[in-house]
């Protein structure tokens, strides 16, 4: 038996472009983070792209049925070609970076023995075992170059500009670059509807031996960073709060944080509220 505890909040954003998978038949659970083309879109509902890149991950990884499952490299592989398949029918030209909706992604899929996982982008999963020692399964691929970004960020911060939406004029030429660098070994995974997205896949398997309880989160529910918290600190911090106080109560919390550094000066970030998915898992229950 397993207990689990499952949030996803929208941010400051018109949507909430995160999506939460729970496929119990098949034991697979993941998180989604979309993101939303420079170049504007707007479906039929009038969703962003972000938002259709992560309900479609989401609405095909829940569909599979244990007898149709191949692997998770293969589930996130037709995952990517569906997200594709849409864009092209939507018009969208898939030589252009600027137009894709794209989306990171973190899933996992417990059996009596061992743990199955598969990501891309920066969301992340993270195991914890019995004697409370914290083992990252993912890395988290956009940070590096999203630091050049927050560097310029909190340059201007020193510099004494206090105005998120200044600071975001400084950022938006770095950010915008970087999206070329979308599925290349100089920047970042990430789920975009093109076959190159699934050199960049990172999966496998851990077991379960004294493993207690799994954390996968979207990057709207990192730990709050002041601009030189380690990242190892940061992790700890995070598995210790959700595991006191769920998912929930640690949300609340961040969320306060977050209103009260609106213009995101103490905790340098590119918006006042991310979007927020979490699903804590504990074993053995």
């Amino acid at each position: 038996m397993i207990e689990m505890d499952w949030i996803s909040l929208q941010g400051t954003g018109e949507w909430n472009e995160d999506a939460v998978i729970l496929n119990e038949e098949l034991g697979l659970y993941g998180v989604v983070d979309g993101a939303t083309s420079l170049v504007p879109y707007r479906g039929e509902g009038n969703e962003t792209g972000g938002r259709l890149a992560s309900q479609i991950i989401k609405q095909y990884a829940e569909s599979v049925t244990a007898a149709e499952y191949k692997g998770m490299e293969d589930l996130l592989r037709e995952a990517n070609f569906r997200l594709g398949q849409e864009m092209k029918r939507c018009g969208i030209n898939p030589q252009s970076k600027d137009e894709l909706w794209t989306a990171g992604a973190a899933l996992i899929r417990i059996t009596d023995s061992f743990i199955e996982f598969i990501q891309a982008g920066d969301c992340m999963i993270y195991a914890i075992y019995e004697d409370g020692s914290i083992r990252p399964i993912t890395r988290d691929h956009v940070a590096a170059i999203d630091h050049e970004s927050k560097r310029i960020w909190i340059d201007g911060i020193e510099a004494g500009v206090r105005s998120k939406d200044q600071l975001w004029e400084t950022v938006k030429p770095v950010i915008a670059a970087n999206k070329q660098k979308m599925n290349t070994p100089e920047g970042y995974s990430v789920l975009n509807g093109m076959v190159e997205a699934e050199q960049f896949f990172e999966y496998g398997r851990i077991n379960r031996i004294r493993l207690q309880s799994l954390l996968l989160v979207s990057d709207g529910l990192f730990y709050p960073d002041e601009g030189n918290t380690a990242e190892e600190d940061a992790v700890k911090s995070l598995v210790r709060k959700v595991s006191q106080t769920g998912l929930s109560r640690y949300a609340e919390w961040l969320l306060q944080i977050e209103r009260e550094d609106a213009e995101c000066i103490r905790y340098p970030r590119f918006k006042v509220s991310d979007d927020k998915t979490g699903i804590y898992i504990q074993l053995n229950k």
